[in-house]
């Protein structure tokens, strides 16, 4: 996370406060294989919700709506949350599991002779 020093205009003594920018994030490039870090890069800021908020941002969202979009996401994670515990305790079914296909495994490498 990312700390900037800021002003408070009007704070006695020079007082400052500190606004945190965001969060870093970082991807390492394995073997030049850029189109896969691009790939982690956007499963990462989909988890962090960058995409979300950028959405949001492109237009200007009265705080009335803002109340009812927010009470809205609380009301979902609350039904989610009790889903879940209801599942635990054996009172809901849980969900099928997705088969997945088998990944293909490398051939073994023969073990270095011992001399």
């Amino acid at each position: 996370m990312r700390l900037v020093p800021s002003r408070r205009p009007g704070a006695p003594g020079g007082t400052s406060s500190f606004h945190v920018i965001g969060k870093l994030v970082q991807v390492l490039v394995r073997d030049n294989n850029v189109d896969q870090a691009l790939r982690v890069l956007k499963k990462k800021m989909q988890r962090e919700g960058v995409f979300k908020e950028m959405k949001q941002r492109r237009a200007y969202e009265k705080p009335s709506e803002k109340r009812a979009r927010e009470k809205a996401e609380a009301v979902r994670r609350a039904r989610k949350a009790a889903r879940k515990q209801a599942q635990r305790e054996g009172l809901l079914p849980a969900p099928k599991r997705k088969e997945r296909p088998a990944r293909p495994r490398l051939p073994a490498q023969p073990a270095a002779a011992a001399e």
